[in-house]
């Protein structure tokens, strides 16, 4: 095991243990997304050292453990594809059956290119529902057209 990933741990084990939610801890971090902290404390994206400080403080973590959230992480070290956990897997399978649509859908609006999954934005919210509440996800990422070289 990796330090991020025994880093991981040690984050969740404060996260039960102080009995916190993680859209209790985003606020205490800065302005940035509840979706964007919780990635970074899972190891996926670096904080600023002045956010890695506040998480030491909200989560009794010491400095090296800041300062280690606030280095370039390997993201997606550890993934299995295809994902074994149901709920990524759901996800997978959304790209497996709507993939090519979405491609389609963004070709024939923006043309050839791709969304950024690095200047983007996510929310995760609840949405309630008589048949039983849904899960509303909205991503947004800037479009970056393929070049001609």
């Amino acid at each position: 095991m990796t330090a991020r990933e025994q880093l991981t741990e040690k984050i969740l084990a404060a996260k039960r243990r102080l009995k916190l939610k993680w859209s209790t801890i985003a606020p205490a971090l800065g302005s940035g997304s509840a979706v964007m902290y919780t990635a970074a404390l899972l190891g996926q994206f670096p904080l600023t050292a002045e956010e890695a400080q506040k998480a030491a403080a909200v989560l009794d973590l010491d400095d090296a453990d800041a300062a280690l959230l606030t280095e370039p992480p390997m993201r997606g070290a550890g993934s299995v594809m295809p994902p074994t956990d149901p709920l990524i897997y759901r996800f997978y399978e959304l790209v497996q059956n709507y993939g090519t649509t979405w491609k389609a859908l963004i070709e024939e609006e923006f043309g050839d290119g791709i969304m950024s999954a690095i200047d983007f934005n996510m929310s995760i919210a609840r949405e309630p529902d008589p048949k039983g509440d849904r899960v509303k996800i909205e991503m947004s990422g800037k479009f970056l057209p393929y070049k001609c070289y």
